[in-house]
């Protein structure tokens, strides 16, 4: 951390959930989901403050047990299920510059991804200040048969390459890699979201995170395969 930019970890994590009710609070071997975001962000050694953004009391208690700040609640318009992250993190600076306090870097932490480890963060701070972008995004290599040199697509009943103009790949190794992001870090100046209203803004640099590191829960399914890897190690211990 240094002085001059400030780094605020945002964690959002709002009350309601379709997929998996109440995951936010529910047990992920042996501690909250919430959790694992909260103390990535203080492990971290590069950030500031961290806050919880969040509709919900009940979360935002439980927040402060595992260490965040919660000067504010989210509005309910903020905490649906169509609702953008860009508005979410708006709100939630200009909640802070009210109190009088502003960052320069973003640090958005979302606990959905509790593989990832402190250092990623750390990482993400370092690569936004050394190259001066505008963003930096975690990402994963998908399998190189998903990639979109690879893959296929049907029009008018005939199987076409996906990318239209191009030639089929006819082996997979010879297939570009594709990157998806993965949820586990975004890291942006303030600016970024002043100037260009995106988290992205023109320059986005990639933080290329292992797979077997990445896991991301929207379904039970991603939930039994992040307590499998929490299990064999793949995190950091509670």
């Amino acid at each position: 951390m240094t002085p001059t930019s400030p780094v605020l970890g945002l964690v959002p994590a709002r009350g309601g959930s379709k997929g998996l009710p109440g995951k936010n609070l529910r047990q992920l071997v042996g501690r909250p989901l919430l959790r694992y975001a909260i103390e990535a962000a203080t492990r971290s050694g590069v950030v500031d403050r961290v806050v919880l953004t969040t509709d919900s009391d009940e979360i935002a208690a439980a927040g402060r047990l595992c260490g965040a700040e919660v000067p504010f609640i989210r509005p309910a318009e903020l905490a649906e299920d169509a609702t953008p992250m860009l508005p979410v993190v708006e709100h939630a600076l200009a909640m802070l510059e009210q109190e009088g306090w502003q960052c320069d870097i973003v640090l958005l932490i979302q606990p959905t991804a509790p593989l990832r480890r402190p250092e990623q963060l750390a990482r993400a701070v370092a690569m936004l200040r050394d190259t001066g972008a505008d963003a930096v995004a975690s990402v994963v290599e998908v399998p190189r048969h998903f990639s979109p040199d690879y893959v296929m697509r049907v029009e008018d009943g005939r199987l076409v390459p996906f990318l239209a103009g191009t030639e089929q790949i006819g082996r997979r190794q010879d297939a570009r890699p594709a990157f998806v992001r993965d949820g586990t870090v975004y890291a942006f100046w303030r600016r970024t979201v002043a100037e260009y209203h995106s988290l992205y803004g023109q320059d986005c640099r990639p933080l290329v995170i292992p797979a077997a590191e990445s896991v991301t829960i929207d379904t039970q399914e991603d939930w039994a395969e992040a307590e499998r890897r929490l299990a064999l190690g793949t995190a950091p211990p509670p």
